[in-house]
């Protein structure tokens, strides 16, 4: 698990590339809860979600000939597009692998973000294998979308933020 400290180079490397998100209050939500209430609205920010912050704070952290040979993702959604998004805004490719039930929208965004996007059957297909072969053909580098040292650091600087 990432410390402070890599959440905190993170966020050197973030820094001028994702967008400081607000804090917004709601009188309705803290009525419910009977307390004040913030959220963080990241769905300001590229992609729509926080997911772009560790997207972009694994790619930066590699070296530039690995990062130059382009990289691998699963998601169905979110991280999928922030790879997408992190990659093409470091020049290089991605490959994206989405479950065929993945959300229509979420797919066609992958694409115009940047996204080479390759559809599996989740029933009967194995992302991970999938995967590992168009990773060994191509040279792609593999970023995992939630237990990724990197991934996890860039998504902790919405802590900072705080």
């Amino acid at each position: 698990m990432p410390d402070i400290a890599a959440i905190d180079a993170a966020a050197t490397r973030l820094a001028g590339h994702v967008r400081r998100t607000p804090l917004l209050s709601s009188p309705f939500l803290d009525e419910i809860a009977g307390r004040r209430v913030l959220v963080k609205a990241e769905c300001l920010q590229h992609t729509g979600s926080f997911k772009f912050r560790g997207a972009w704070s694994a790619l930066s952290a590699m070296a530039p000939e690995v990062r130059a040979r382009g990289v691998l993702a699963y998601s169905s959604g979110n991280h999928a597009q922030g790879v997408a998004y992190a990659a093409a805004r470091h020049g290089t490719a991605s490959v994206i692998i989405m479950p065929k039930d993945a959300p229509a929208l979420k797919i066609a965004n992958t694409r115009a973000l940047g996204g080479e996007v390759v559809l599996y059957d989740r029933a009967s297909e194995s992302r991970e294998e999938i995967g590992q072969r168009i990773a060994a053909e191509r040279g792609l580098t593999l970023v995992r979308p939630y237990d990724e040292p990197m991934v996890i650091a860039g998504q902790g600087t919405c802590g900072l933020e705080i």
